[in-house]
């Protein structure tokens, strides 16, 4: 016997179409295209979460560049003179320090104009 109308193929169905709240025409109500519209966008959901990573980190390194190239240097430099004056500070902490306190910012390029020239 086939159970076709038990509680674990409507708990089963119910979570899919709950999932596809929102969504647009028969994506929305219908099962089978719904269930393909999840799987869709759970995959997308996932992807995004890692690419929203590189997307904040390439941020902070045009903010930075931005920031270090008023002062007549350059990103990759920059850095370069960072690692060799072994300071740890991360890019973000970087691009915040840029936006929201240029005057310690600047110190910071000092020191890495410094360990360049050294």
């Amino acid at each position: 016997m086939r159970a076709v109308d038990g509680s674990k193929r409507k708990n089963r169905r119910a979570k899919i179409l709950k999932l596809a709240k929102g969504f647009k025409g028969d994506r929305k109500s219908n099962f089978k295209p719904a269930k393909d519209a999840v799987v869709k966008a759970l995959d997308h959901a996932y992807s995004g979460r890692k690419l929203k990573k590189r997307d904040y980190r390439s941020l902070w390194i045009a903010r930075i560049n931005a920031a270090v190239r008023t002062e007549g240097m350059s990103y990759s430099r920059f850095i370069d003179g960072l690692s060799k004056a072994g300071v740890t500070l991360n890019r973000k902490a970087l691009s915040n320090m840029a936006i929201e306190d240029p005057v310690a910012f600047k110190a910071v390029i000092e020191v890495a104009k410094n360990a360049v020239k050294a």
